[in-house]
This record gives structure tokens, sequence and C-alpha cells, in this order.
């Protein structure tokens, strides 16, 4: 019995999957399933990249939370801890260990030169959990140190060896005391990735910290008691600190968790994450493109197959089943495939990605395996079958009446139940939901927005192409003509290849506006050097150094610490504000100066300048004798706190209250590298109380030797190098900019995947019309240039559609998810037309070279 006949009669589940088997491989064989397949192979590969890398990641950091945080927990200030803190945990049986954390210059100890190092002071119990790996001789392997630096010495990052010139076992100064390096640093779990710490680590003994002197006034330290024990006598802790830290004098003072302790960790991570799941969420919308262009080629050229098996016998279920078993064989092979590349993928992410934690990742779970078999049948189940199912009622005379057409009743509820799947696979998939919704939400616009306008500019351009005269040439009006007689076709040929285009375009848009944030340039004469904790009696001799290293004309501003408590007669509390950037600017203390002169670089925006009468006073400016308590704020962080011009504020300085007035507010060109403050006052206001000073300049060529001497004589200042701080900063940026690059790859092939589906769509109806035509008279000039029209008219479109449609999606991500300033491109538009038109035609090109090269009655024959 033939697989026919045993259709005809009913099928056992066993021979059902022997003949779906072989449907597959007779289809497979055709080339029927190769775009289905690739492109499923590249949305999972894409996902599950992203899936290992983040489950490795998420283990490894819920593993190893409290080794992050050297402790349980962290009691963190920018002023000695409370004892009280440390004497409650001592009540409860808790153990508790201190560090204090500031920047300094570490110098050789009998030679020239300084370099800037995040020096750490540590009590005789650090760390509490997890353990400093050290190297305590040349060439020794690493092993985890069993106590503190001893008495007199330190432990420091190898880098600040090579660039003082010492050995191991040498002498560094810092402050006023000597110490000899004892051991290199070769892990630190807890260390951060704060301004400070990108600097290279010193590390000490807290009981050697005050023999320095370079803990005094103005110093920028944060101090940390740590706390580790039993969880129950933790979770008692926990409270009373939560009670504790809500009482109005204890601000400053903050519980830490990973996410609090380390959170420029998380923010890179978590940017690097969301930009690398929206790479591999557009990879998958591509791909779903992809699919459901294929399956209809697919079902249109398996009508006459579905016809025969109806004529002997075969049921509507029958032909059901066997579709299902046959995507069902699909979707797990393309899914496991998409899965092993994913696999090898993920190993390269983690590659550039993984260094940025610093800590050994375990073996991945098999979530992402299901993920991606998942993501497989998803995408299957939502794009290819809808188009199958009415071939499961395709009528039997359509072996005889070839106008006959399977009937389209399920369709669209097939494809809205896809769609709605699809979206719930991307919001899973992206693990955040404003980043899932944004995707999915453009994706379903872009096919009802794209669908509808090219139905109805195709309409549009074949009645204006009828209303012609008939010398119009007949490439144009019949070109026209056949994209409106193909309506539904032409607009999802139009509408795919202007979303295949539009991921692309968002994706290089977004990212070159991602990475341009991030690697905002600079100046050409843009400061390298900022001088900190200048006290006031050393502002002339600092000013004469630098003058002396040629700095022409060096600027010295105070700078004045003052935490902001009132706004407007009110209390002001982090609690009250929603977003935690916003939170943490309010909990900390902020940098206040004074100056008779607006900055340059600074513009007024709104309001008057210290009462002058020009609000758009230009630098030189000098405020009215008139003194009042006034202030300028910038205009960025004055719409963060919700400051309005008018509005009132308090700031507590050393335990005295400074009322002022906004009565003006600021634009800064924070890319300068001059030195700026959110909050400025006449000299009136602030010139009485305590304060340090800070200035920025470009070190002339040759002059380090003699700034490091400078330092020499006055060992309190803080010289902070901006360009080899930016350099680190652009390492760990460079490793997440390449993993992008690395995954771009996988869109870019399903890109191209979408653009030959999206030909290759109509490549057997647009055979047989010029077929039709050449057997009717039509030269092949003719019926080149009829094809020729078709694809400038459906590139041009689409890729009209896909430069707005990024335009707005980039929008929307910049604000809700990136939070990073996009611009309008006005180039965006064109460049996506010609975009469209090359892929068009290229394609279009390809697909029906050898069609114009055959004769008619061979194509025709072959229909």
């Amino acid at each position: 019995m033939t697989g026919l006949e045993a259709a005809g009669r009913g099928l056992r589940p066993a021979a059902q999957w022997r003949l779906a088997l072989a449907m597959l491989w007779r289809d497979w064989r055709g080339g029927e399933l190769t775009v289905l397949l690739l492109a499923l192979v590249l949305a999972v590969a894409a996902l599950t990249s992203v899936g290992f890398l983040s489950d490795r990641m998420r283990q490894g950091l819920d593993r190893d939370a409290r080794q992050m945080l050297g402790a349980d927990l962290r009691i963190r200030a920018d002023r000695p801890v409370d004892p009280a803190f440390a004497a409650e945990a001592a009540r409860l049986g808790l153990r508790t260990a201190t560090t204090a954390i500031f920047p300094s210059m570490a110098t050789p100890g009998g030679g020239a030169g300084a370099r800037l190092s995040a020096v750490k002071a540590v009590s005789d119990a650090y760390p509490l959990r997890g353990a400093v790996d050290i190297v305590s001789s040349p060439g020794g392997a690493a092993h985890a140190a069993t106590g503190v630096p001893a008495p007199g010495t330190v432990w420091v990052d190898p880098a600040l060896l090579d660039a003082l010139g010492l050995p191991l076992g040498g002498t560094i100064k810092l402050g006023d005391k000597p110490f000899r390096v004892a051991a290199t640093i070769a892990r630190e779990l807890d260390r951060g990735y704060s301004f400070v710490n990108f600097s290279p680590r010193v590390m000490l003994r807290a009981d050697d910290l005050a023999g320095t002197g370079l803990t005094g006034f103005g110093s920028r330290v944060t101090y940390r008691l740590l706390v580790s024990g039993n969880d129950a006598a933790l979770a008692r802790y926990t409270a009373w600190a939560n009670a504790r830290l809500a009482e109005p004098n204890a601000r400053g003072v903050a519980l830490e968790s990973l996410e609090e302790g380390q959170p420029q960790v998380k923010a890179t991570l978590d940017r690097a994450h969301r930009f690398l799941t929206l790479v591999a969420l557009l990879t998958s919308l591509l791909a779903a493109v992809a699919i459901a262009l294929g399956a209809h080629r697919f079902a249109r050229r398996h009508v006459d197959g579905c016809a025969v098996m109806r004529c002997i016998g075969a049921s509507a279920r029958t032909l059901t089943v066997l579709f299902l078993v046959e995507f069902l064989l699909v979707g797990l092979i393309g899914g496991l495939i998409g899965v092993g590349i994913g696999f090898a993928g993920h190993a390269v992410l983690l590659n550039w990605l993984g260094a940025l934690l610093r800590i050994d990742l375990p073996a991945p779970t098999l979530w992402p395996v299901a993920q991606g078999v998942g993501t497989a049948l998803v995408l299957l189940l939502g794009f290819a079958l809808p188009p199958l199912l009415p071939l499961t009622r395709v009528p039997p005379v359509k072996v005889l009446r070839r106008e006959a057409d399977p009937g389209r009743r399920g369709s669209v509820f097939g494809y809205t139940l896809g769609v709605a799947l699809f979206a719930a696979l991307l919001v899973a998939s992206a693990g955040q939901w404003r980043l899932g919704l944004i995707v999915a939400g453009g994706f379903a616009a872009g096919l009802l927005v794209f669908g509808g306008l090219s139905w109805l500019c195709l309409r549009a351009l074949a009645r204006a192409a009828r209303r012609e005269r008939p010398a119009q040439r007949f490439g144009t009006r019949y070109a026209l003509a056949s994209l409106s007689r193909r309506g539904a076709s032409s607009a999802l040929q139009v509408t795919a290849l202007a979303i295949g285009l539009m991921c692309l375009l968002l994706l290089a848009m977004t990212r070159n506006d991602l990475i341009a944030g991030w690697r905002q340039s600079t100046p050409p004469d843009a400061p390298d050097r900022f001088v900190i904790d200048i006290q006031p009696d050393q502002v002339d001799a600092v000013s004469r150094g630098l003058h002396a290293l040629g700095v022409a004309s060096p600027a010295l501003s105070p700078m004045i610490r003052g935490r902001l408590t009132r706004h407007n007669g009110k209390a002001v509390s982090p609690d009250a504000y929603p977003e935690e950037r916003t939170r943490r600017l309010v909990d900390r203390e902020f940098n206040l100066s004074y100056t008779d002169v607006l900055p340059a670089g600074n513009r007024i925006g709104a309001g008057r300048w210290f009462g002058a009468t020009d609000a758009g006073a230009p630098p030189g400016t000098k405020v009215s004798t008139e003194r009042s308590m006034e202030m300028s704020m910038e205009a960025g962080i004055a719409k963060q706190l919700g400051v309005q011009l008018g509005d009132t504020l308090r700031f507590e300085v050393a335990g005295q209250a400074v009322d002022a007035r906004v009565t003006s507010l600021r634009e800064l060109d924070w890319g300068s590298f001059r030195v700026n403050f959110f909050v400025l006052m006449p000299p009136a206001a602030l010139a009485d109380l305590p304060a340090t000073f800070i200035t920025s300049f470009r070190l002339p060529p040759g002059a380090g030797p003699r700034l490091d001497a400078l330092v020499q004589a006055m060992p309190n200042l803080t010289v902070i190098d901006t360009a080899a701080i930016l350099a680190q900063l652009q390492g760990v940026l460079d490793q997440v900019i390449a993993a992008v690059q690395f995954l771009f790859a996988f869109t870019l092939a399903a890109g191209m995947l979408v653009l030959y589906a999206a030909l290759a769509a109509s490549r057997d109806e647009r055979s047989r019309e010029s077929a039709l035509l050449r057997a009717l008279g039509a030269s092949q000039r003719q019926v080149g240039r009829v094809q020729l029209t078709e694809f400038v008219v459906v590139g041009a479109m689409a890729g009209l559609f896909a430069a707005l449609g990024a335009q707005a999606i980039g929008w929307l991500l910049a604000r809700r998810v990136f939070d990073f300033a996009i611009a309008f491109d006005p180039w965006l538009a064109p460049v996506g037309i010609v975009a469209g038109l090359a892929c068009a035609l290229l394609g279009g090109w390809w697909s029906l070279r050898q069609v114009l090269a055959r004769p008619a009655l061979a194509s025709l024959r072959s229909q």
C-alpha cells in the first residue's frame, strides 16, 4: 500500500510519523524548508547566546553575592560610621569589620613620579566573606590571604608597581608615611567599579591610616561597616538598622545590598544585557517575518499535492496531523541546532563580558535550552502553521480547476494567536517588560501600519497610472497595475521588507548613538588633569606651581560640601523621589561653590544671574552690589529634583544652615572637562564656610615630572589623570561593544534572510506573469522594465516606512530603556530608501535572472 493510499484510509500514529518523516525528507531535499530552518536557527542562536550568558552570570551573582560584598551586609557612610551600629552587631553576636576607601597619590619611596591610587584601609577581620587573593613572591602563584597587610606594609595592584617602576618588596609613600609592598593583589571580589576604584588599589591595615595624614578635612573618604553572621541575627540587625537609618540625623548613611554596594557593576552589565537582548529580540523578529514568508511560499507550492491527497480520501484531520508532525520535527531540529550555536556564541560573549564580574561562573542550567527550543516551536506555531492550515481543507477539485483556492478560514485567528504568543515570548525573553513590550509593540504596529499604508499607496499609484495618457510607458503602467492587482501579496511583501529594514536601521542607529554616548568625544584642548583636596592656605602655592609648569592662568574654584535638607520649607527625603538615580543624589552631599562671575562654558537658560539685568549674561559678568542669598542651579539637576525658579533650598554645611532662592538655571557643557558645579552662590553666602579647592588644566608636554614634584611637596593633593581613567573606562566599553558587534552578525544574517524570503515569496507568480507577457509578444526588455519598476516601487516604499519606524521606535527605546539622547536624523529616510531600493533591485535581479533567460513556453510548463 502506498503512502497516499494509506493517507486515504486513515493512518495509525506510527504510520503518520513515518509519512511525516518522508514528507520532511522530500521537502528538505527540494529546498522547501531552507528558509524556515535557517530562520529558526538564527533566532534560537541569538536568544540562547544571551540566555546562556545571563543564566551563568545570574547563578554566579547569586552564589557569590555575599563574597562580592565581603560580608552579609554593609553600612556605608561619608563619615566614620556611628559606633552604635557596631555595638548593636556585637550585642546580637555578629562579626564586624571596617573599611575606608579614598583616592590618593602614591609615590615611589626614593624616586620621582606619582600615580593616583585607590587606597583602602581595612581592619583585622576583613573580609568577613570570601578572601583576597594575593601573590607574595616574584613569579609566585596566587593564594588566599589569611589576614590583612602587616603593620608598615601594603598590598597593591600589579599595575601600580609597573607604573612606578618598583619591584615586589619595594617602598611606596602614601602621604607622610612609607610602606613596603609585601604582595600584589590578584583578586578582590568586593572592589566595585566606582570612579576611584578604576585606579590601582593600595590596601593597608586600618591602624596605619592615621600616620599617612591623608584623611583630614575635605578628604573624600567612604566608610563602611561590614557585618556577618547567622540569618536570624542578621534579620533582627537589618530591622534595627533600617529603623535607625530612618531618623533625620542618619543622612548620608545607607544599608547596602549587592545592587546598592556595587551599582556600577550592575549598571554596566544591565545596560550591556539590555542592548544584547535588543539585538537578540530583533533577530527573532526578523526570523518570524522570514518564517511567515517562507511558510506562505511553502503553502502555495503544496496546494496541488494536498489536493491529490484529498482526492484519494485523506481527511483534513490527517493532513493537519502530518503537517503538525513535520513542522514539530523542523522546530526540534532547528531549535537544537540553534542551541548548539548559541552555546558556542555565549562563550565568545563571555570572553568579553565575563571579566567585568571577575568571578568563576558556574555551568549553565537547562533553562536556556528549553527557552531556545520553545522559541523555535512558538515561531513555527505562530507564523508557519496559519498559512498551512488552509491546505488541510483544499478542495479536491483543485486538481482540475486551477482557479479553485483553499479557504482562508482560521488564518486571521491563527496569526492573531501567533502574534500574541510571539509578543509574550519577546517580553519573557527580554527579562524586562518595558523593553519587550516596546519591541513587541513596534512589531505589531509595523505589521498593521506598514500593511495598511502599503495597500493604500499601491491602490493610489495604480489609480493614478490608469489616468495617465496611453502613451505612458508600458512598464510603469503595467507594473503599478500588477502590484495593485496582487494588493494583499504586494502589501505583505512591502511590509516584510520594511520590517526587516526597520530592524536593521533601528539596531544600527541605536548602536551608533549608544556607542557615541558611551564614547563621548572631548574637545582637543580639554583639560586632562584635575587637582582636588587643595587646602585654602595652599591656593597661592598651587597657582604658582601650575603657572611654572606652563599652565596659563590656572583657575582654582572653591568647593564646599553641603547636604540638601529642605525644599520650600519641607524636609527633603530620598524616599520622596521615584527614580533610584535621584534618590542616590539626594542622599549624598552636594558640591557647592561660589563665584563673582558666570564661569566659562555656562549659559543662563532661565532667570537672572545673581540679580544681573541681562538674563543671558556672558562670562565675566559681575554680580550686583546688592547681596542676597541667591543661587544658580544646573538646569538638568533642577529638573531631576523638581526645583523651579523662585524655589528656596536649604543646605547644611558643617552643621550650619544655608538658605537661598533659585534665581537662575544654567546650561553646562559637561563635555568640556572644565570644573563645573550643580549649585553656585555669591561669595557672601559661602565664603566663610570651610572649603577645599579644585582645578582642571591641560598638562603641557614634558611637565609630568615637575607636577610629580609639586605633589611630593604637598602630599595631600590628589591629581586625577582623566586620560588614564577614561582609557580604563574605554576598555570596559570596548568589551561591551565587541560583544554587541558579535551578536549583530546574527541580526544581519536574519535581515538578509528576510530580504531573500520577501522577494522569493512572489517569485513563482512573477515568473508566470513574465512568461505570459513574453508569450503575448512583449520583448525581454519590456518584461525587464516591468519587473524593475515593481522592485523600485516596493523597495522605495519599504525603505521609507522602515526609516520612519526605526526613528520612532529608536526614540522610544532611548527615552524609556537606555536612558541616552537620540537626535532626529534627517538622513535616515534617504538612507532607508536607498537601502530598500538596493535590496529590492539586487534581490529581484538575483531571483528572476534565470526566468528572463528561459523560453516563455518552458516557464509556463513549469508552473
